[in-house]
């Protein structure tokens, strides 16, 4: 691993989560990581985008809650086996970091549609397309379309959803769920034994989708240990 930038505390700002509360994180930059480096940050609570690494540091609240997914134990429920079957016409493909025109538009579209952002090309490039650790690409298409896509960065005991984005106009489809339980099918084809999923916060409405996937296990920010959700 090359430090570019040690740890410190960021000011802090507004919540992006819970209306009402502040947040602020501790960082720092790293690249070159390797697959069990990025394990250890990661069972330790920390995420990433790019060489940007962060983990929550909000004075009374731990809110922010990290989660992995026990891969030999999921089984899809009921509904996320209808999401299987609804979009079996649909090609899932993981290959590495691939650039592209039409994967950034689709992006740029996702963040207009879904959160009323613009899209900054710079920005996508630093936080996708500059890689501090082994990582891969999801890709979803529908024939020649492309309709999603999302970056994993691959650890020694698992895989981490970084981000994914897709076209809205197949916003029925529910493709996030989709690649969600495609990289889960990844990880237990490669032996792995997580899924390691973001942060979980509760009571915030676009967090509300990982509570669907279970068993799992939440990171106890006091105790710095992992603990079962069954």
């Amino acid at each position: 691993m090359q430090l570019l930038q040690a740890a410190s505390i960021e000011q802090t700002e507004p919540c992006p989560y819970l209306p009402g509360r502040q947040k602020r994180y501790e960082s720092f930059y790293a690249i070159d990581l390797d697959a069990a480096e990025l394990a250890g940050f990661l069972a330790d609570g920390w995420r990433k985008f790019g060489p940007y690494f962060f983990r929550p540091a909000c004075d009374g609240c731990r809110s922010c809650i990290p989660l992995r997914v026990c891969v030999d134990a999921f089984v899809p429920s009921r509904s996320q086996r209808r999401t299987l079957r609804q979009n079996r016409e649909l090609n899932v493909q993981f290959t590495p970091l691939q650039p592209s025109t039409q994967i950034y538009d689709l992006y740029a579209r996702h963040a207009t549609t879904r959160f009323g952002t613009v899209a900054d090309v710079d920005q996508f490039a630093c936080l996708f397309y500059l890689p501090s650790c082994p990582t891969l690409q999801t890709e979803l298409r529908l024939g020649e379309e492309l309709v999603g896509v999302g970056w994993l960065d691959c650890a020694g005991d698992g895989l981490s959803s970084v981000y994914f984005c897709f076209d809205p106009q197949h916003a029925t489809r529910r493709l996030g769920a989709l690649s969600i339980l495609h990289e889960i099918a990844l990880c237990k084809e490669r032996g792995l034994p997580w899924y390691y999923l973001g942060y979980y916060v509760p009571g915030c409405p676009v967090m509300a989708y990982k509570d669907q996937y279970l068993p799992r296990q939440h990171f106890d920010w006091e105790d710095r240990i992992w603990r079962d959700i069954l």
